[in-house]
């Protein structure tokens, strides 16, 4: 099965979007056909300085490939190497109902952040379709915050298909529910945006200082505390043995226990977990000439798709006779 997922550029990596998305997306490519990018159009919506765009692309795709990317198997490239996806976006925005867009949650949500109401963020959602249909997609996996833009993707190539012929290939999203328990340093799900994140790549010294200083109640230290409303048990479910949980569940309930305790433990495992990719990361700074080559030779596969459907498209639409 196809699947296809891009991130955005818009700062370094942290353990949210790995434990998110990233891990899920690593773990697909042993069994399916993987088309992942990293969405450098989509991060222009907040006006990014280029300087940001461009380390901050280089960045992503070495973090992915550090965290054990399959360069062989795995189509992996960067978004605005393969331009094609932009003429989509037009022949696609002309068969979009403008109520289709007003209807989306997420524009309204970020301009109500502060972001400014540019038609590229009004837009996204057409440029995320031709992403997905470009490609022939069949699975998407998304968090349920993205839920209604493949439901919109979805739309769209029903429309284009019932106008035009069945060409586009119609895909189903996949729900990742691990998205919202990943809970940042003050509580809020984990955001760049909120600069509440744990970077993985970040120095040991600075992870364990973040860690401590995870927001917790204010629960004495010999008091019971309830492990399913801590911010510091949520993120140790994802890197510790269900043995070690349990005797951490334990803990919690029995009292006796303070959260600097859960907090050291949690520094100690968060490090070891990432050490190993920490390595070839390093490796790989030493080395951007070769990231660079894999997202050359990613856009050339990508490419080689893209153009096949978009020329379809385009006849279709009668353009080009």
């Amino acid at each position: 099965m196809r699947i296809l997922s891009g991130i955005q550029p818009s700062g370094r990596l942290h353990i949210g979007n790995f434990f998110g998305a990233m891990h899920q997306h690593l773990r697909f490519q042993a069994d399916h056909d993987c088309f992942y990018f990293i969405a450098d159009y989509h991060a222009l919506t907040g006006n990014p300085s280029p300087a940001d765009v461009a380390r901050y692309t280089l960045d992503v795709a070495t973090d992915y490939i550090a965290l054990g990317l399959n360069t062989e198997k795995t189509v992996f490239w960067r978004q605005s190497d393969v331009p094609e996806v932009t003429e989509l976006t037009w022949l696609l925005s002309c068969i979009t109902p403008m109520g289709l867009l007003q209807r989306c949650t997420s524009y309204k949500d970020k301009v109500a952040q502060g972001m400014s109401p540019n038609h590229g963020l009004f837009a996204y959602p057409v440029l995320q379709a031709a992403d997905i249909l470009i490609y022939n997609s069949e699975l998407v996996p998304v968090g349920a915050d993205q839920k209604q833009h493949i439901e919109v993707t979805r739309d769209i190539a029903i429309r284009f298909n019932n106008a035009y012929g069945k060409i586009l290939t119609v895909p189903t999203e996949h729900i990742i529910e691990s998205v919202a328990v990943v809970p940042g340093v003050d509580g809020r799900k984990m955001s760049k945006s909120y600069g509440n994140t744990i970077e993985m790549f970040e120095p040991e010294k600075s992870i364990r200082k973040r860690i401590m200083r995870i927001v917790t109640d204010s629960t004495p230290v010999e008091e019971p505390k309830d492990p399913d409303k801590c911010n510091v048990f949520a993120l140790l479910k994802l890197v510790t043995s269900p043995e070690e949980l349990a005797e951490w569940e334990n803990r919690y309930r029995s009292g006796g226990m303070g959260y600097s305790d859960a907090k050291k433990r949690l520094a100690e495992l968060m490090i070891d977990y990432f050490k190993p990719f920490r390595q070839k990361r390093t490796e790989l700074e030493n080395n951007i000439d070769y990231v660079k080559k894999v997202l050359a030779d990613g856009a050339s596969r990508a490419k080689a798709v893209a153009t096949k459907t978009l020329a379809k498209v385009r006849e279709a639409m009668g353009l080009g006779a």
